[in-house]
């Protein structure tokens, strides 16, 4: 369940808030003052902090503020006070409260704060695992000239806020790019928000982007906050941007230039302060052309370009992401290395690999599952790539369906099952890549994420 530190001066305030808190099924915990807050925090850290703006003793609210957002900048603070003014409020949003809550507090006011506050909560986490899963320390991997360009790139457009449009194949290493940007950027102790335009519902992208307001449509049942608003003072990274419908596109466009957005069923503009990078593995250029992606908002998303090289183009790189993604495995599931021969190097350096540097990590860590603490051989990688004496991935099997005299299932069933099983042969070719395995399966990827999650299938990480 979710963790709440209340910190006010007023027994009454935690007692009746942790009561209204416990009654939603809240962990709460409480402190009398700041210095004693901060403590227990970096104790045992808590989700969400409501913290008293003014307190006695040397630690007011501002500066336990300060300190909790030094320490623990993860842990979103919700400020409370009855006689604070706009100067107050501005001051806390400047030093990184996420929402000022006016006393006397009211039951909807304060649960309303913190569902708002424990979804950033959720996405800071999901952006540190994210960070996390494509890197040991966020470094990139490879010192071949064409990485060389890219780091190169990646230092002269990270201190600015210019808007980064970064392309290359899938598996390339698109987020890793954005993460880097950031990470090297002022707004690196901020936000870092990330959202997969094509794993959107076309219906749900305005809401996904910009939030809607409690019964704006049906199913609505409470506010959510957007993807531009939880990013707002950092970065947003538009994933497979290509992929958004034209309505989605001139809504983005909108907040864009007017640097504001709006909630469904809000009536007030929202002021935002977000950077904008944007990934695709799609030929923008060549969808202006053919009148699927507005030139417009290309020319707005496509200020800085960063073409990402295919992992063919950069052999000389492989065995070091070998290593790499040998070592995060280790890091993961504490189960020893295996020793990588120079036979299955150089088979591994000598493959196409269409999922790139994704399908590649698939590969090592099925590899360092299978062969803990061994050595890797050169037949032990020809067994999982399936590759001919050229180098070339070999031809998959063709699928069979069974005998119908020996059919003892409904024939919906046996549909799900070959479905499934077409589905799950698709995903392991493409090196576990949505995108490639729709590709493969001529159909979009939309289309596929619908039929993946009516079926139960679930992969480890998406583009």
């Amino acid at each position: 369940m979710p963790s709440v530190m209340i910190v006010d001066d007023e027994p009454n305030i935690r007692r009746m808030v942790g009561a209204l808190l416990g009654a939603e099924g809240y962990e709460v915990r409480d402190a009398q003052d700041g210095a004693t807050a901060l403590q227990r925090a970096l104790e045992n850290e808590p989700d969400v902090l409501l913290l008293d703006l003014m307190m006695p003793g040397d630690m007011d609210g501002m500066a336990t503020l300060a300190k909790m957002r030094e320490k623990l900048p993860d842990v979103p603070v919700v400020m409370m006070s009855g006689r604070a003014g706009l100067s107050d409020a501005v001051r806390a949003t400047k030093l990184g409260a996420f929402n000022f809550l006016e006393k006397p507090l009211s039951p909807e006011g304060v649960l309303l704060a913190l569902s708002s506050a424990l979804e950033l909560r959720q996405v800071r986490r999901e952006a540190k695992t994210l960070r996390r899963e494509y890197g040991l320390s966020g470094e990139m991997i490879g010192d071949s000239p064409a990485m060389g360009r890219v780091r190169e790139l990646i230092g002269r457009v990270a201190p600015t806020d210019s808007r980064v449009l970064i392309t290359g194949e899938s598996g390339t290493g698109k987020e890793l790019v954005a993460a880097a940007i950031h990470g090297a950027s002022a707004r690196r102790e901020r936000p870092f928000i990330r959202v997969n335009c094509a794993a959107i519902p076309r219906d749900l992208v305005e809401s996904e982007m910009f939030g809607h307001e409690k019964g704006s449509f049906t199913g609505a049942t409470e506010r959510r906050i957007g993807r531009f608003e939880l990013a707002h003072t950092g970065t947003l990274l538009l994933d497979e941007v290509g992929d958004l419908g034209a309505e989605a596109q001139a809504k983005l466009l909108r907040a864009i230039e007017a640097k504001e957005i709006e909630r469904v069923g809000g009536g007030k503009p929202i002021r935002v302060d977000v950077r904008i990078l944007s990934a695709t593995n799609k030929d923008l250029g060549r969808c202006v052309h053919e009148g699927t992606f507005r030139e417009d908002l290309f020319f707005r998303l496509n200020v800085i370009p960063i073409p990402l090289p295919p992992l063919r183009e950069r052999p000389s790189d492989i065995p070091a992401l070998v290593i790499h993604f040998s070592a995060q495995h280790r890091m993961r599931t504490g189960q020893v290395q295996p020793t990588w021969t120079e036979g299955a190097m150089a088979l591994l350096t000598r493959h196409r690999w269409p999922g790139n540097v994704r399908e590649l990590a698939n590969i090592v860590e099925r590899l360092s599952i299978l062969h803990a603490g061994l050595p890797v051989e050169a037949e032990d990688v020809a067994a999982v790539i399936a590759i001919d004496g050229n180098g070339r991935r070999g031809a998959a099997p063709t699928p069979t369906l069974p005998d119908p005299s020996a059919l003892d299932a409904s024939l919906s069933e046996t549909l799900d099952d070959y479905e499934k099983m077409l589905i799950t042969r698709a995903l392991s070719m493409a090196g576990g890549n949505v995108a490639e395995a729709a590709r493969r399966l001529k159909t979009d990827r939309p289309n596929l994420y619908r039929r993946m999650r009516r079926l139960g299938i679930s992969i480890s990480g998406e583009e």
